[in-house]
């Protein structure tokens, strides 16, 4: 007991702790400290032995490059309007939109399809209208040469169906070309198939896919003539594993050129038996 300028203070005592409990503190402090040792010399052998134990992962890019339905769609587009371009002379481009579609089908007034199957399957289908299916058919063959007074004046005729074709396996075969260079896969395709139809008739294309997808796209002519772009194909993906440079095109201009200044390969000289025999028949007379 303290005094304090008249004032008592009075201190509490402490409680002092029993055996039992005392004896429960020491052996929780016990643990505590046995169990940090245990993790520090655990990490002391983990660092000194790192180098024995190397780790083995699967080392893959971050982002491997994904080609899709759209991607295959871009370039059929391409395809479309740098094959008619050139053919035409005139300048083709398609719309910044495309339309999700459940099904293709052949539409007036000249419908043209392509099958293709390989590494993956699908269908192209280009409907064209009348008008523009004349504007393209008049531009390719005086693009060609021919005159103006040669030219066929109604869709319906053979002439502008076969032009139609021909065009048609051209961008085909160009889409085809990319495939293979791009993608690295090989599809083919079988011979167009045109068929000019009236305004009450639709033919609906059946291409036998499991999960097929299919856009449309809308083609503008140089005079805003409209022709419409119809894919059908299996849904796939292709993922790039690998950074690789894809193939040039062939220019076979130059092709032609390198064979044509190739030296002509000499023929061989006849064999020294076939002299001795020629001159063993002339001593006989024969």
């Amino acid at each position: 007991m303290t005094r304090i300028k008249g004032t008592q203070v009075l201190r509490p005592r402490t409680a002092r702790p029993t055996p039992a409990a005392e004896r429960t503190r020491t052996e929780s402090t016990l643990a505590s400290r046995c169990a940090i040792a245990y993790a520090l010399s655990a990490l002391q052998f983990c660092c000194c032995f790192s180098w024995q134990m190397p780790t083995h992962t699967m080392s893959l890019p971050d982002k491997s490059p994904v080609y899709g339905t759209e991607d295959l769609l871009i370039s059929l587009c391409n395809s479309v309007t740098r094959v008619l371009n050139v053919a035409t002379h005139s300048q083709i481009h398609y719309s910044g939109m495309v339309q999700r579609i459940s099904k293709t089908c052949l539409k007036p007034d000249i419908g043209c399809f392509v099958l293709f199957d390989g590494g993956f399957s699908g269908l192209v289908i280009i409907n064209f209208s009348a008008q523009a299916a004349m504007e393209l058919y008049a531009n390719y063959l005086l693009n060609m040469g021919m005159s103006k007074d040669d030219l066929v004046s109604s869709y319906t005729s053979d002439e502008v169906s076969n032009v139609m074709g021909e065009l048609m396996n051209q961008v085909v075969g160009d889409f085809t070309g990319k495939v293979r260079r791009e993608l690295q896969t090989h599809i083919t395709q079988n011979q167009p198939k045109m068929l000019v139809l009236n305004k009450q008739v639709m033919l609906s294309v059946d291409a036998n896919l499991d999960k097929p997808e299919a856009r449309r796209v809308t083609f503008y002519t140089s005079n805003n003539n409209i022709f419409y772009l119809e894919l059908a194909i299996d849904r796939t993906e292709f993922i790039k594993l690998y950074d690789f440079e894809a193939q040039e095109v062939p220019d076979a201009d130059a092709l032609m050129a390198q064979s044509q200044e190739a030296p002509p390969v000499p023929a061989p000289p006849p064999a020294g038996g076939q002299d001795d025999t020629d001159a063993l028949l002339k001593s006989l007379g024969m």
